[in-house]
């Protein structure tokens, strides 16, 4: 009897299979057109930028990974790579990085069979009866066949949202060590205009004293004086602005630091020169430089889970197989259950969603539409990276061309000024003159000193629009140690 039951069993399991076969072969035809697409929409790629004559050949990603560094300022290296560290965005990202992984082991754990041990006592009693009992000890096992697909479909799209969840975490990496870098620069750009501001102020001050003592001798009257004290008082009138200017970018920088505001004002009050711009940059081609891009990486990643979710939905429109059985012991005394009776049985069942109203057919359009989406915004993201690279690129040209004028202005403006201070000092010329003189400097020095800083941000800006600032290949070791060093379980 035995042998007959298995049989049968058999022969069941091998019927359902053969009729989920040819099932199989109709249903793949009736699939929807948008879950065979593969890959992410590709966007409007031009063959080279249109801000500069000739692009260099294509520098791999991970030559732009720690571009800050190419500026030879050991503070500021410093600052990035402590601001990487502690900032809360990044940390944050690192959180939702392990949810995505976590998530994808859950979909990859889907698609394996499940195995769990029982153990049960029961009693129980009538009246007029004796009490029965009855003991059970084994173990159960289900596994559903993924026949089309969806299981490892779902596993794909898990896969493409942690490659995104990867890409926003380096974008966040980038966008902070820009925001490190132009802090910093801000800072000693401060600080440059205060000392150029505090050298001016102090040889104003020394005219002022030359007309004081011409006035005393009668060579100038009291109008001269005054016209000179003014310009002394709205130069001095300056440095409180540069000051504030000073201290917030301090702030600023340590709470990217991960330290309260005022905490690093000991360590950068110290005048520093700007950091040096690099002579030199290997400018990838657009495609080059879209394939290295956190942001971009991140919207291909989306459009490739969409992708896989419409595969995942419209698998739930087929039919489905679940095998599940138990193997145990069942005796009527605990002591009986080794060397007991055994119990083994075996479950196979089909379902086939037939009527829904629609509603797996519209979870599949909906799918279709999110990719739709995903494909729209990632063509978004592509432009918008695109604009970002040639805008700076513009950008970093028309800076290099000010400061040259403004260097050129500086040197003719100090020249002026030694001039106007000796006539006057022989009373060839009057104060007019040495007025007019000084704020002309003072002004140029100025903007040559914002001048300075602004290449050295617009290359800042160009690093980050190239995609510098992280490389796939760490994130996942980094947001794992990130993860064991700052959560440690009990």
């Amino acid at each position: 009897m035995r042998s007959t039951g298995g049989a049968q069993r058999i022969a069941i399991c091998s019927v359902l299979a053969l009729a989920l076969a040819g099932v199989a072969g109709c249903a793949s035809l009736q699939r929807p057109a948008a879950a065979s697409s593969a890959g992410a929409a590709d966007g409007p790629v031009p063959a080279a930028w249109t801000a500069v004559a000739a692009p260099d050949a294509a520098a791999p990603a991970a030559s732009l990974a720690g571009w800050w560094q190419r500026f030879g300022d050991p503070t500021l290296d410093a600052l990035v790579a402590r601001a990487l560290d502690a900032a809360t965005d990044v940390r944050a990202a690192e959180a939702r990085l392990r949810q995505a992984r976590a998530a994808q082991d859950l979909a990859a754990a889907g698609l394996r069979p499940t195995v769990g041990a029982t153990a049960s006592a029961q009693a129980s009693r009538s009246d007029g009866r004796a009490t029965s009992r009855l003991y059970r000890a084994g173990f159960d096992a289900a596994w559903e066949a993924d026949l089309w697909g969806g299981g490892r479909a779902g596993v794909a799209a898990a896969e493409a949202d942690l490659r995104a969840g990867a890409a926003t975490l380096g974008q966040a990496r980038v966008t902070l060590a820009a925001e490190v870098a132009s802090t910093y620069v801000d800072l000693r750009s401060a600080q440059a205009r205060l000392a150029t501001t505090q050298a001016s102020l102090a040889s104003q001050e020394h005219t002022l004293r030359l007309t004081q003592w011409r006035e005393e001798a009668g060579l100038v009257n009291r109008l001269d004086v005054e016209q000179q004290r003014t310009t002394v008082a709205q130069t001095r009138a300056q440095l409180p602005a540069l000051q504030a200017a000073i201290e917030q970018a301090m702030n600023a920088l340590a709470v990217l630091a991960g330290e309260a505001p005022g905490a690093l004002h000991a360590r950068l009050a110290a005048t520093r020169p700007l950091p040096a711009a690099p002579a030199d940059l290997a400018l990838a081609i657009p495609a080059a430089v879209l394939s290295q891009r956190a942001d971009v990486a991140a919207a291909e990643a989306r459009v490739r889970a969409a992708v896989a979710r419409i595969d995942q939905v419209d698998a739930e429109r087929l039919p489905s197989l679940q095998l599940s059985g138990s193997i145990g012991l069942s005796a009527l005394t605990a002591s009986a259950l080794y060397p007991g009776a055994g119990v083994a049985s075996l479950l196979a069942s089909v379902s086939w969603p037939l009527l829904d109203g629609g509603r797996l057919r519209a979870r599949v359009q909906a799918q279709e539409a999110a990719l739709d989406e995903a494909r729209l915004d990632h063509r978004a993201v592509v432009l918008a990276a695109l604009q970002e690279v040639e805008d700076a690129l513009v950008a970093l040209r028309a800076a290099r061309e000010q400061q040259a004028s403004q260097q050129a202005a500086v040197e003719a403006a100090r020249r002026a000024a030694q001039l106007a201070e000796q006539r006057y000092a022989a009373g060839l010329v009057d104060i007019t003159s040495v007025l007019l003189t000084q704020r002309t400097l003072l002004a140029a020095e100025d903007a040559l000193a914002s001048g300075a800083a602004a290449v050295v941000t617009q290359h800042v800006r160009l690093f980050k629009a190239l995609g510098g600032g992280w490389t796939p290949e760490q994130l996942a070791v980094d947001a794992g140690t990130a993860s064991a060093q700052r959560n440690p379980r009990p």
